[in-house]
């Protein structure tokens, strides 16, 4: 059996097939054009996946559904993207519009949603049941996997993970709260901190490593290059950070009590460097009966997690 996943971004649609391994064996990416409408960029996406199992001689007998990861908020169940805030898509059913150019069953979940699944189905925490995935990007975001299904409430908007306040009338957030875990854990937030820690010391070489001198072209991984050349500046940024991300991992663990904690987002490729920290630091916050069991993890299926997750969205419904 093979499926399909698709994953809709603002900027691209990346569309996958997936073998009965959840190994991707094609993968065709297109602009999006989402200035146009709904029905103009469905029609494509329909398109693409004929394409896809036309060069692979598969019939629709041959495909087990495919399933669309969105930015936005929506419903599996009722294959409708109810907003999605980059793209013209409101109260869109896409299961509708799909099924008018291949007969297939059509799944829609958040985006976050699909790489969190991903993760847990065949990812870094591979076997698990009960996952939380919280990506470190540019903002935070994540997804709650409880039981082998995504969590995502009754209304489809829950496991906001970002957007739990973690310092009440703190940083202020692009979502109207103050203090949320994005303004403190993301990647933007580190970079932010480590702007300000390099103006204030002259000598760091935080202000070395940056491309032409410039704090504006400071990135993450200039952080963790200079901690690790011994920068005491860029090791306290880096520190504070890490305590951070691990009070966002604290709280989940109090909340849902996964078996496991996953870090994706482009922080995940410092791996164990941001991991052993985090789990240290969440490891302190817990208490007896709450322990943290497991260590935090890196992600480890990167940008392939949104198509493989969304392939199978249709096998955990």
């Amino acid at each position: 059996m093979y499926y399909i996943g698709v994953d809709l971004g603002g900027t691209t649609i990346k569309a996958g097939l997936l073998n009965s391994d959840y190994e991707i064996i094609k993968k065709v990416v297109i602009p999006t054009g989402a200035e146009r409408s709904s029905e103009e960029v469905l029609r494509d996406m329909a398109m693409l996946c004929r394409e896809i199992m036309q060069e692979h001689n598969l019939t629709e007998e041959d495909v087990h559904s495919i399933g669309i990861g969105s930015p936005g908020i929506a419903s599996p169940i009722e294959g409708i993207i109810h907003y999605a805030s980059n793209l013209n898509f409101n109260e869109v059913n896409v299961r509708n519009e799909i099924q008018k150019y291949i007969n297939l069953p059509v799944y829609v979940e958040n985006d976050a949603n699909c790489a969190a699944l991903a993760e847990a189905i065949c990812g870094a925490a591979k076997g698990e049941k009960d996952v939380v995935v919280m990506t470190l990007g540019t903002g935070v975001g994540g997804g709650i996997i409880i039981n082998g299904k995504v969590y995502s409430g009754a209304f489809c908007g829950g496991g906001e993970i970002g957007h739990h306040v973690i310092e009440m009338n703190g940083r202020p957030c692009g979502c109207g709260r103050k203090g949320c875990l994005e303004q403190y854990a993301s990647a933007t937030a580190l970079i932010n901190d480590a702007k300000a820690a390099a103006k204030a010391n002259a000598g760091s070489s935080l202000n070395e490593l940056v491309e032409d001198g410039n704090l504006d072209n400071m990135t993450a991984k200039i952080v963790f290059d200079a901690a690790q050349s011994g920068d005491e500046v860029a090791t306290a940024v880096l520190d504070q950070y890490f305590r951070y991300v691990a009070h966002g991992v604290a709280n989940i663990v109090y909340m849902l009590q996964p078996s496991t904690v996953v870090l994706g987002g482009g922080m995940s490729a410092q791996k164990e460097n941001l991991t052993g920290p985090v789990t240290q630091y969440a490891a302190e916050e817990m208490c007896p009966g709450l322990e943290l069991r497991n260590p935090v993890k890196a992600a480890i299926l990167g940008n392939d997690a949104g198509i493989i997750g969304a392939a199978l969205v249709g096998t955990t419904l």
